[in-house]
């Protein structure tokens, strides 16, 4: 049971699955006036835990062959045989069949924004299923992937919305899970995945530009890639301020101040991440990795606090790491969702 459940919880990527699935609760708290009860919220969070155990699942699937070629990653379940492919498949398009008859069984009204929220879907799964099988084979694929992510934010939106009419909060929200997943896929995936990604004749950002590490597992950064990373957390960071500048009409000082402080810590931890020089140490690198996704999104449920309160907004933050530390105790090991 103890073996069965940790190939389970590495193929769902299970530590991290809560905090990779509040995109459509962002999404349906950042629509101002709407009042929302916990049942809608819990079953937007499901949508998003659906969607991200399709992607996790998908991923492994098209990437059985590449992750043969790395240590860590050839422990995942469907490359050591743990999980068969045929359940995998099955798993997956449970999945999708789950999404659809929540989104139909609970939120269907004859109203365009739920027509918009059945787009945002359907489009999500498309391109989030193009870039798994081909996302290896073209540069800026990792675009797909935020895209993807961020749609699920308007899916949020849309259903708790008859009119339709998203509010300028929840478009900073969308740009702001864009961007995340942009980064964590383009630039930290980049990195993480340098090792072996060259072996298996990936075209992405990172190889294109010129990031190598050695036998040595010594890392070389080229200027043009750190640009390109520097670029997406620096835009990710004045959008953080959005909406105290244009949208807020009253913002307490602690407010604005602990934002600056904590876009200020996230942009110290990447240049941080750029001078890495070595990937020997995969532990601590990945806990760097860990910590600026932490951090980075807090951005969203703080920006919420105006609009939902400095408790609620606390639980968008804290029930991620509560999840992770209760799958840690039940696996007894450290089962890393980016593995």
């Amino acid at each position: 049971m103890g073996k069965r459940f940790i190939a389970y919880a590495r193929l769902l990527r299970l530590s991290g699955l809560i905090g990779f699935s509040m995109a459509p609760v962002f999404g349906a708290l950042s629509q101002v006036g709407i009042s929302i009860s916990l049942l809608p919220l819990f079953l937007l969070l499901s949508l998003g835990v659906l969607k991200t155990i399709h992607g996790c699942v998908m991923n492994d699937i098209f990437d059985i062959d590449v992750d043969r070629l790395s240590t860590d990653p050839s422990r995942r379940p469907l490359v050591t045989g743990e999980i068969s492919l045929k359940t995998a498949y099955v798993l997956s398009i449970s999945t999708v069949l789950l999404t659809y008859m929540i989104l139909f069984g609970y939120f269907f009204s004859a109203q365009p924004s739920f027509f918009y929220a059945f787009l945002c879907v359907s489009i999500a799964a498309i391109i989030g299923n193009i870039y798994n099988k081909y996302g290896k084979k073209f540069v800026g694929s990792d675009l797909l992937v935020g895209f993807s992510e961020a749609l699920f934010v308007l899916v949020g939106a849309y259903v708790v919305t008859p009119s339709g009419d998203l509010s300028l909060l929840t478009w900073v929200v969308f740009l702001l899970i864009f961007t995340q997943y942009l980064f964590m896929n383009m630039i930290i995936g980049g990195l993480k995945d340098a090792d072996h990604d060259h072996l298996y004749k990936t075209r992405n950002v990172a190889i294109t530009t010129g990031v190598e590490v050695s036998k040595e597992k010594t890392l070389h950064l080229p200027k043009t890639f750190i640009t390109i990373g520097l670029s997406i957390r620096f835009f990710s960071s004045v959008l953080a301020f959005i909406p105290f500048i244009y949208y807020y009409k009253t913002v307490q000082l602690w407010e604005l101040l602990f934002m600056i402080l904590l876009v200020g810590i996230v942009l110290l931890l990447t240049f941080r991440l750029f001078m890495l020089r070595s990937l020997a140490e995969r532990k601590k690198v990945l806990g760097l990795f860990a910590v600026q996704g932490v951090l980075r999104y807090s951005f969203v449920p703080f920006l919420l606090i105006p609009l939902i309160g400095l408790f609620s907004s606390l639980t968008l933050v804290i029930l991620p790491l509560i999840w992770f530390f209760i799958i840690m105790v039940f696996s007894g090991q450290d089962i890393a969702p980016n593995l």
